[in-house]
């Protein structure tokens, strides 16, 4: 059963995974690379990874690549759907429906 804990968790770990990748995407490895490593591992391998990369030359884009773009949209929607679930439990608690 989930609670709300449980949505806050998830919506955590996946903030913490965007802002990752978001490191990610000026190194080599890029942002979809890092957003992966991250969601499959955790943030914290995915940071090591990021860092083990070599950072983007001087003036170069950001690498954030069609995978980096999918999964950057995936994420914000499942972060909003996880937002909504979150507002909708608390509004739930708070104002009990006779």
């Amino acid at each position: 059963m989930f609670s709300i804990l449980t949505f806050g968790l998830l919506s955590g770990h996946l903030l913490l995974d965007v802002l990752v990748g978001l490191l990610g995407s000026r190194r080599n490895i890029g942002f979809g690379w890092t957003f992966i490593i991250s969601v499959l591992f955790t943030p914290l391998v995915g940071l090591i990874a990021a860092l083990i990369s070599n950072p983007l030359p001087a003036g170069a884009e950001p690498k954030y690549g069609c995978l980096g773009y999918s999964f950057g949209c995936l994420g914000t929607i499942f972060l909003v759907l996880i937002a909504a679930g979150v507002l909708f439990g608390v509004l739930t608690l708070l104002l009990p429906i006779f």
